[in-house]
């Protein structure tokens, strides 16, 4: 058992699109940073060879869960992965996090096999930050565990998003944006107005701060703390973010020898461009946390390089250093008659169905 004064985390270190070389790398940093912790490093041991640092202990894996490998592999035939045993970690209390760059399919379904699921809970969910205009983050969830989520799934995503937000932004009262095609209350398919009903009588009992709907633009210009959707949505918007991102990049790398006037504009655009680039990196906000799981497991991103895998690894710190899963537990269990009441309705309908 770690010391209570100590955090430790379990790394799957071969997880991702470049493995060690960037796990490692970025365990070196964050170790660097945080004298306090400790860390797990779970891989192929003639992968892990050249760790030296005492504060970071081996445990060894004999197999990898691939980038493309199929749920039913990962969880059924390769139950000595690196994924799996960084996750077993948290189960048996030997870390406080897990932090994987792996596959996210694989990552979610052994989490929630190996940890279940919280009570009061149907779903896990994926929430990441975004990056907004006024220089932080908007968190958002679900980004791509449930592609198609009922209106209690969406309430109950709201209320883990608002622990998450009260824990790692220490705002205590984070407002909550159901995502719909416009602010009216009328718009929005039958789903999206029975989970905007279901957020205002939550809002009236105290369990979440509903703003209302909120659009698309509304993510970026940080009209709310935390944004909610199903997973198919939240998906395409967390690519679109860092495709935007990626695309500046290559603007500012771009040579501009066509005339003088493209070379004076670029000239001029520069500082403007590469502050917003900055601005709207996602590596500066790596690292999603798997929600209503009893443990904490981050998800960084598969291509993260250094600085965006030891940014997974700062919010799998933060989280359980402030005790992120009781938060979790705590405002389900307040939420828990509203929830109770949700699904008595649904065991007992009042229209059969045919």
């Amino acid at each position: 058992m770690p010391h209570p004064d100590v955090i430790t985390l379990a790394v799957d270190c071969m997880g991702g699109d470049h493995g060690p070389r960037v796990t490692l790398a970025a365990c070196r940093r964050f170790l660097h940073q945080h004298p306090q912790a400790r860390l797990l490093l779970v891989g192929l041991p003639e992968a892990l060879s050249g760790w030296q640092d005492s504060r970071g202990q081996v445990v060894p894996a004999s197999e990898v869960v691939g980038m493309d490998d199929p749920i039913e592999v990962a969880l059924r035939r390769k139950k000595d992965s690196s994924m799996r045993l960084a996750i077993e970690q948290v189960k048996q209390g030997a870390a406080q996090a897990a932090v994987s760059a792996g596959n996210t399919g694989a990552l979610m379904a052994i989490a929630r096999y190996v940890l279940k699921t919280m009570d009061g809970i149907d779903r896990p969910a994926i929430a990441g930050q975004m990056p907004n205009f006024k220089g932080g983050g908007t968190t958002m969830l679900d980004l791509g565990a449930n592609v198609d989520c009922s209106p209690e799934h969406l309430l109950q995503f709201a209320v883990m998003g608002s622990a998450l937000v009260s824990v790692l932004q220490e705002n205590e009262n984070p407002t909550v944006g159901l995502l719909n095609v416009g602010e009216e209350v009328i718009k929005g398919n039958d789903t999206i107005k029975k989970t905007g009903e279901l957020l205002r009588s939550a809002s009236l009992t105290g369990d979440l701060n509903f703003y209302g709907n909120v659009e698309g633009n509304d993510i970026f210009k940080g009209t709310v703390d935390i944004v909610v959707c199903d997973g198919f949505v939240g998906n395409v918007a967390l690519k679109a973010s860092e495709g935007l991102a990626t695309m500046i990049g290559s603007f500012l790398s771009a040579e501009f020898s066509r005339s003088i006037f493209t070379k004076l504009a670029a000239f001029f655009a520069y500082p403007v461009l590469s502050a917003f680039k900055s601005r709207v990196d996602h590596r500066r906000y790596n690292g999603a946390a798997l929600l209503g799981l009893r443990g904490l497991v981050f998800k960084s991103h598969g291509s993260a390089d250094e600085l965006a895998f030891e940014t997974a690894l700062n919010r799998a710190y933060d989280a359980a250093s402030h005790q992120l899963l009781d938060r979790v537990q705590a405002r389900i269990a307040h939420a828990a008659p509203l929830l109770a009441g949700l699904q008595g309705e649904k065991a007992t309908p009042t229209v059969p169905h045919e």
